[in-house]
């Protein structure tokens, strides 16, 4: 598995330089206080993907709130997947709360969508959503974020957060794998 691993990031585009995604979230944050900054929202990192970008976000927030997490993947340390597995939800109350989902990717918008969801039947007053990236597809989501670090086009990409099949999260940079093997 350390063979593919290495072979991947070899061989792998650089996107995004950890200057400018530092910059995307500089600016997320601005957005983000303006916005929420009255509102002590509960922020929930979406495992395993949103830690470093709530990590990196979360004290650019100079106001109250507070920090949960939950775990909703698709993917599973794989480079596609279908149904949404919840392996822990926040412990939390949401109910009447403004809720700031954070995350690492938008991509076709099902886990997000299937997360938002999961928040407005726990009763929270507002939801918004945060992603590092978004990639532009050809296809109709059924969610957008609200806040949106970078626009990437559609390639299978790691750092930040996101994975190939489990590793490169630490990455410091978002990359594009050349070739999925």
């Amino acid at each position: 598995m350390l063979k593919e691993i290495n072979l991947v990031k070899q061989n792998a585009v650089l996107l995004h330089d950890e200057a400018s995604v530092e910059a995307a979230i500089d600016r997320m944050a601005v957005e983000i206080g303006q916005r929420l900054a009255d509102k002590n929202p509960l922020v929930l990192c979406v495992i395993n993907g949103g830690i470093i970008v709530t990590g990196k976000l979360l004290p650019r927030l100079d106001f109250p709130l507070t920090l949960d997490s939950l775990h909703a993947s698709r993917y599973r340390n794989r480079t596609s997947g279908d149904d949404i597995h919840w392996l822990f939800q926040p412990t939390t109350p949401l109910r009447d709360r403004s809720v700031l989902i954070v995350d690492d990717i938008l991509d076709e918008g099902h886990t997000l969508k299937a997360i938002v969801d999961w928040c407005a039947e726990q009763g929270a007053a507002e939801i918004y959503s945060a992603v590092l990236l978004e990639k532009d597809l050809a296809c109709d989501k059924p969610i957008h974020a609200d806040f949106v670090g970078l626009r990437v086009a559609n390639h299978y990409l790691f750092g930040y957060g996101m994975d190939y099949k489990g590793y490169l999260r630490n990455a410091a940079g978002i990359y594009a794998c050349k070739d999925i093997l």
